[in-house]
């Protein structure tokens, strides 16, 4: 079966993917899949040494926090050589989902976002969840996405988050360039139509021509998770950016990109 990856590099961001991707692994029937990555060469025995008891620890750490959860998942481990980016990008191939923490993955967490993360979004052959640390749950924690006429999968994979996680759906209506300002119900019969297949979902539509990064800068609704499809991946910035960022009003908002 084909594994949840989530990329461990000792951040607390990365415990934090690992937790999240335990429910996403037991959901799915599917073992998870802890990798760390050192760097390719080493210039001395001593730096090695360093760098591969930093990946041990990390992984240690985070295979502790998720059986602590006691929750029924296999976990395997794995230390890789090579860029970060490149070593996930690879595992992806064979993987059903890769999970990264916000902060991105390099060694000793040097990054803010990252280049691992914004490389796997656009480059990784599954779908790919760029994890905020989880620091408080609010009172309402939607899962949000946009549905269009040609993204079934993303709205897929947006409706199966909302039941795992037991959240609503927040649905924005149709690409920007396919709305007017005023509704002409056209997105409101999708959203029913969709909402018979799914009556276990709870799904609330807004007709808006603004794309998820704007609609969320400008509103205060609390969204944990922001499902959107490969070609929407140059938002992802925009989404989960550092402290300070456009959307730092949006603190717990994770995105998960799907191909396709």
């Amino acid at each position: 079966m084909k594994p949840i990856i989530v990329g461990i590099d000792g951040s607390q961001a990365a415990i934090a993917a690992a937790l999240w991707s335990v429910d996403e692994a037991v959901g799915r029937g599917r073992p998870l899949h802890l990798v760390a990555v050192i760097k390719q060469t080493h210039p001395s025995a001593d730096d090695y040494a360093r760098d591969l008891s930093h990946a041990e620890t990390s992984l240690k750490l985070a295979q502790s926090a998720i059986e602590a959860g006691a929750k029924p998942v296999e976990i395997t481990t794995d230390i890789q050589r090579g860029p970060a980016a490149t070593v996930l990008i690879e595992a992806s191939r064979d993987a059903e989902m890769v999970c990264v923490g916000s902060v991105g993955i390099g060694r000793y967490a040097r990054a803010l976002l990252g280049s691992t993360a914004a490389d796997l979004a656009e480059k990784a052959y599954c779908p790919v969840a760029v994890l905020r640390t989880d620091i408080e749950q609010p009172p309402v924690n939607w899962i949000i996405v946009r549905m269009t006429h040609d993204n079934d999968a993303v709205v897929e994979y947006a409706a199966w988050e909302a039941k795992l996680r037991k959240a609503p759906l927040l649905a924005l209506g149709g690409r920007p360039e396919e709305l007017s300002e005023h509704t002409d119900g056209e997105f409101e019969q999708r959203v029913h139509a969709w909402q018979q297949i799914n009556p276990e979902v709870r799904v609330y539509p807004i007709t808006t021509q603004s794309g998820i990064g704007k609609f969320l800068s400008a509103n205060d609704e609390r969204v944990q998770l922001a499902v959107i499809g490969s070609d929407e991946a140059d938002q992802l910035t925009q989404l989960v950016g550092p402290s300070g960022h456009a959307l730092f009003a949006h603190p717990h908002c994770s995105v998960l990109v799907v191909r396709g």
